[in-house]
């Protein structure tokens, strides 16, 4: 199954690579990764990577969307969140992490859904979409195909929880062993909660 990336301009850098460094040890998941305009995109921290235009990508795997200061702007893009729409209602499983979950939450996805995103950026989000059920107190939260997770490093927790509900818990705790990732498995326990 492909895992598709979607990059944009000033994404967060953990936010994306944590969960690739989870799903990048799943032999069964292929990773891709993906932006509006293809070519190469710089996170907020300078790491420039090459993406595919999604024009060509039918997303009918793992979408995976990051946040970062990018979403202040693309959350009023309104082709952008037309596009979004498409691939996340394509997808077999549509993730999250921090901010992400504004931009998915802007397409009217999430609408009567449970959702979470980054504690510090908590009010700005849930101010995009009054219609979801925003947890602030969750790690990560799952509402059937949508998984969306809380600031940064808690992307990696999801993937892993991800893992666990795919292939197994031993599967994860032997993917967290790998990357000498200390796994926190309860979606519910969120030690950064304001």
């Amino acid at each position: 199954m492909d895992v598709s990336v979607l990059l944009f301009p000033d994404f967060e850098t953990l936010d994306a690579f944590g969960p690739v460094e989870v799903f990048g040890r799943i032999e069964e998941y292929n990773l891709r990764y993906i932006s509006v305009t293809g070519g190469t995109i710089t996170s907020r921290q300078g790491v420039q990577v090459l993406t595919e235009d999604i024009q060509n990508d039918d997303c009918n795997g793992i979408l995976l969307i990051p946040g970062g200061q990018g979403t202040r702007s693309l959350v009023n893009d309104m082709k952008f969140i037309e596009k979004l729409y498409d691939m996340a209602l394509k997808s077999k499983y549509c993730l999250t992490v921090c901010t992400g979950s504004a931009l998915l939450a802007k397409t009217g996805l999430l609408n009567h859904r449970k959702a979470t995103s980054n504690k510090k950026a908590f009010e700005w989000v849930k101010s995009i979409n009054t219609n979801v059920l925003w947890v602030e107190k969750a790690r990560w939260v799952v509402d059937e195909k949508y998984y969306t997770s809380s600031g940064v490093s808690a992307g990696i927790d999801m993937a892993l929880g991800f893992v666990s509900e795919r292939f197994g818990l031993n599967k994860a705790q032997k993917t967290a062993e790998h990357i000498e990732y200390v796994w926190n498995p309860d979606p519910n326990n969120d030690p950064f909660v304001v």
